[in-house]
């Protein structure tokens, strides 16, 4: 049984739960160990207090024997569920009629009723074993396979579960089910070490995040702060990857964040929208609020953060800063001037006007806000963007938010882990510690993290390497269950081969985000008819195992931001792999939408030529019958499709066999003159119909 639980269960913090063990001869190390199945009684028995008798001094096992010792745990700890369980029975027999009012009280609060009478919660993550589940309910796994047999499942002791599955073994054993993902399963391990190693707050720099639509001058603005050239890094002139920079201002600093603001990277302004105290939403003086603008507000308004509004570009000739703000009043951000409750400075990144107005009100509302941070205890916070260097190996920009990061510390984010090697800071200048809004990036991650993940602090490398194979391990269990099945109409698909077309595609890009960003964009494409599967999607260059992939599964390579390896090169010309490489994410979108184009089918469309009306029939030697006919409208064409209507039915759909004026053969027949029409196949014309001549054209269509 862990630390962390057993002070959960007892009422106490992890803390608390340590010094009492070492009070008590047993050393603990950190909130993830074990307590030894010998002292869980004891401490139970004690509310968590050290007993006069200790045991003899040995150390409390590491997590990897964990599952084993969970048995005791849990027999120990399930006699007291049956207590207050058979308690009330009695009562309510002496006593029947006080039995309904609490049963009153509860029916106005659904959601607080069904755990009353369910029982114990049975916390698991998605996708979880019979076995896991056993170690959890102290059970063995043959009598959960059991439970799953009887109910018409077929499982084995390993094999990952449904969320039905799941519930399924709960209601059986009278639990309540909680099913929840990896990350919030850790939740509350991290909480409760955050409230054991509460230290004194300080105050620290801002966190501001600059928004706002593609080509508005985010990046320019913030070039004008720093003064540098940030802008020379990125293709195109606009923002691919999310930067994190320090300024000063003073003696104060300001930590910015710097999104794109192209629509394909959404999921990375959401991220920064995520970490952020203060948001910047520059709009372009000129040019108004925008598609983006808005996106980038409603990602600031989800995040809780007080909004500035930086209106960029007034020095051009057609700036209108007062548009602007009607505009965002339009949306509900009423300037302060106006007596609404945002900031707005105009200023122009190009013309250095009014930058410190800008960093003065955004140090005034910092001000307000009162940010303080911890710089003491475990360190934790954002992964901010990830990529893999070719000569530094994997590298993680992180945002410290709450204690100090130290070279040699130990981090996990995920399902990678690091023993810090180096850190530096935005300039790419050796960083020694890191505190409370610092950016950094750091260098030693076993593989490359995930934008977005969260980081934290744990007491070793060992500690951390055993908690990133437990998460990969969890991991891939919410994946067998997560995967899509195939169903009877994809098993249809595949046998006929005519209704959807597959576009394999391998995406490389530099960073991680880049990555989940173009994705993102490449799967919101529409696939009724030409379908996009992403074979593999991750950071780095193109190597040799690319080219062998995409061989193997007739996939397209799409690079972005970087380049194949001289041995993949020379394997795809070899091999006729195709390798696309692109700098700006909307080409490399467009491109895949044009190939996307031209695997769909034509789109067919009807052209009516001409109507003729059956005037009269003839029967001609070794042709049949002939109608007469006289063309009402437009032309009737030889070899032209005809469809023959009678009485406003189609009685037949084919084509003309012959075409004739007088004795003449004729190519066609415009209005206004009579002629011959005999139809393929078809001997049955009548006075009175009409023979309707058409083509059918086809066109290219686009995505």
């Amino acid at each position: 049984m862990r630390v962390h639980e057993l002070a959960k269960e007892l009422g106490v913090t992890s803390k608390e739960l340590l010094e009492t063990l070492e009070q008590m001869g047993v050393g603990g190390k950190s909130a993830s160990s074990s307590v030894p199945e010998d002292i869980v009684p004891r401490l139970r028995a004690s509310g968590g207090k050290a007993t006069a008798a200790p045991p003899r001094s040995r150390e409390v096992l590491e997590p990897p024997p964990q599952p084993r010792r969970a048995k005791p745990k849990r027999a120990a700890a399930k006699p007291p569920a049956p207590v207050p369980a058979a308690a009330p029975v009695p009562a309510a027999a002496e006593t029947p009629a006080p039995t309904r009012p609490p049963a009153r009280k509860r029916v106005p609060e659904k959601p607080v009723e069904p755990p009353a009478p369910s029982g114990p919660v049975l916390q698991v993550v998605h996708g979880a074993t019979p076995q896991v589940i056993a170690e959890k309910l102290d059970r063995s796994p043959a009598e959960i396979v059991k439970i799953l047999f009887m109910a018409g499942e077929m499982a084995t002791a390993t094999t990952s579960l449904t969320d039905d599955a799941i519930r399924v073994i709960a209601d059986e054993l009278d639990y309540t089910a909680d099913i929840v993902g990896i990350e919030d399963e850790l939740k509350l391990e991290e909480r409760e070490d955050e409230d054991a190693e509460q230290g004194a707050l300080v105050p620290r720099a801002p966190v501001v995040t600059i928004m706002g639509h593609v080509d508005h001058g985010k990046t320019k603005l913030l070039d004008a702060i720093r003064s540098t050239d940030v802008v020379a890094g990125e293709f195109g002139g606009i923002t691919q990857h999310i930067g994190a920079y320090q300024a000063h201002e003073g003696d104060r600093e300001i930590t910015f964040i710097d999104t794109p603001g192209h629509e394909a990277f959404t999921a990375m302004r959401a991220r920064g929208a995520g970490v952020t105290d203060i948001v910047v939403l520059v709009v372009a003086a000129d040019d108004g609020v925008m598609p983006q603008t808005v996106e980038a507000l409603d990602h600031a308004k989800a995040a809780n953060v007080p909004i500035i509004v930086a209106v960029n570009k007034i020095d051009k000739d057609d700036a209108d800063p007062n548009r602007v703000r009607t505009q965002m009043v339009e949306r509900g951000v009423v300037p302060s001037e106006w007596g609404g409750d945002y900031e707005f400075v105009d200023v122009s990144a190009k013309a250095n006007l009014n930058l410190d107005a800008l960093l003065d009100t955004i140090l005034v509302v910092a001000d307000l806000e009162e940010l303080k941070g911890d710089p003491t205890g475990r360190a934790r916070g954002t992964v901010l963007e990830a990529h893999l260097d070719k000569g530094r190996g994997p590298v993680a920009t992180v945002l410290v938010q709450k204690g100090t990061l130290q070279v040699g510390d130990a981090l996990i984010a995920g399902t990678a882990y690091c023993r810090i090697r180096a850190m530096q800071d935005e300039n790419g200048r050796p960083a020694d510690i890191a505190g409370p809004s610092k950016p950094v990036q750091i260098l030693g991650w076993s593989h490359v993290p995930s934008a977005g993940d969260d980081f934290r602090e744990v007491d070793d490398e060992r500690e951390a390497r055993h908690l990133a194979e437990e998460r990969e391990a969890k991991t891939r269990q919410a994946e067998l269950v997560t995967a899509k099945r195939k169903t009877l109409e994809d098993l249809m698909r595949e046998t006929g081969r005519a209704e959807v077309i597959d576009l394999n595609l391998i995406v490389k890009a530099d960073v991680q985000g880049s990555v989940q960003a173009l994705e993102d964009s490449l799967l919101k494409l529409p696939q009724e008819e030409v379908r996009v599967n992403i074979v593999r999607a991750g950071a780095g260059g193109i190597t040799e195992n690319d080219v062998t992939l995409a061989m193997a599964s007739d996939a397209i390579i799409v690079g972005f931001n970087v380049r194949p390896s001289a041995g993949a090169r020379e394997l795809a010309e070899a091999e006729g792999v195709d390798i696309r490489t692109y700098r700006v994410i909307y080409d490399a979108i467009d491109d895949i939408k044009a190939a996307l184009s031209g695997l769909l089918k034509p789109e067919q469309r009807e052209r009516i030529l001409g109507e003729a009306e059956v005037r009269q029939t003839f029967r001609v030697p070794k042709l049949g019958v002939v109608a007469g006919s006289y063309v009402r409208s437009g032309v009737i064409r030889r070899n032209a499709s005809v469809r023959l209507v009678r009485d406003g039915v189609i009685v037949y759909d084919g084509k003309i066999g012959s075409l004739r004026r007088f004795k003449d053969d004729a190519a066609e027949v415009r209005e206004g003159f009579e002629c011959g029409i005999g139809l393929e196949n078809y001997q049955d014309d009548k006075e009175g119909d009409i023979i309707e001549a058409y083509e059918v054209e086809e066109f290219a269509r686009t995505i």
